[in-house]
């Protein structure tokens, strides 16, 4: 299900430049580094549309005004633009080759601290995953595993670890018991495992990457970008892997031509940096 279909249609005029929608791109960008104009245009004006009339703004202008004054505003604003929908362990095939077959080839001879980031975070799920498995090879304690988003209000439920069930919907349920209690309606993330992940605000767009990640996960995020966005952060991807490092995509985003950015194609969704 695309998380940004609205029922009704599309907006009228969508198809036409609309200067007060244009000028809002350019005031958000120019006070916050979030280029809107990244991302495929259709798809976030509808979403935007949608949340400024639910709040009772008529043209983007007041609504600009009004998100620059409420911290609260501003953060539902950034909560509808991400795509923060998640659940752990998601799609279980990939997160079992990445058990199985890419993390034992990541650790051969076990004499080097594992460098992994999980980008685009969201709400902890993917980088909590990430946590769950390493720990099951015994590779957390040896390991630097770094979440970012650019979503504040994001990052502080990942910190929080709290999660409705029909997010744990697919994980294990050994894995389930061992690493989740039950706290009233919610599930609680291990207070151990929650310590061994780093979260960090971050605008993959315009911020610079660390470099020497052995693995990067960024699953279910790309497809909302305009191709010169995808082609950007695949660049940056492969400059921020060592060579044999690892980008792990979502199940959407096979990259058709992967040699151009250093990177070939290994399991599905898995694409290795060239020595």
């Amino acid at each position: 299900m695309n998380p940004f279909s609205q029922s009704g249609g599309a907006p009228a005029g969508e198809h036409q430049p609309d200067p007060d929608y244009l000028k809002f791109i350019q005031n958000i960008k120019q006070s916050t580094g979030i280029d809107l104009s990244e991302y495929k245009e259709a798809q976030m004006k509808r979403r935007l549309t949608t949340l400024r009339v639910k709040n009772g703004y008529q043209s983007f202008a007041s609504f600009y005004e009004a998100i620059s004054k409420d911290k609260t505003l501003f953060y539902e604003f950034l909560d509808r633009m991400t795509i923060n929908v998640s659940e752990f362990w998601r799609n279980p095939n990939r997160w079992e080759v990445l058990r199985d077959i890419i993390l034992p080839e990541l650790s051969a001879g076990g004499n080097r601290r594992l460098k992994v980031w999980s980008a685009a975070c969201s709400t902890g799920e993917e980088p909590y995953t990430l946590a769950m498995i390493l720990d099951g090879k015994g590779l957390l304690a040896d390991s630097s595993l770094v979440a970012t988003d650019i979503d504040e209000g994001a990052l502080a439920k990942a910190k929080q670890g709290l999660y409705m069930e029909r997010s744990l919907k697919d994980v294990p349920q050994d894995v389930a018991s061992r690493y989740f209690a039950q706290d009233g309606l919610m599930y609680k993330f291990s207070e151990q495992l929650k310590k061994s992940v780093q979260f960090r605000k971050q605008n993959l767009l315009m911020d610079r990457f660390e470099e020497k990640h052995d693995l990067i996960v960024c699953r279910n995020v790309m497809i909302y970008f305009t191709e010169d966005a995808k082609n950007k952060l695949y660049h940056k991807f492969a400059e921020a892997l060592r060579p044999g490092g690892y980008l792990f995509v979502g199940s959407t985003e096979q990259i058709f031509t992967p040699g151009q950015y250093g990177l070939e194609p290994t399991e599905t969704f898995f694409y290795r940096k060239k020595s």
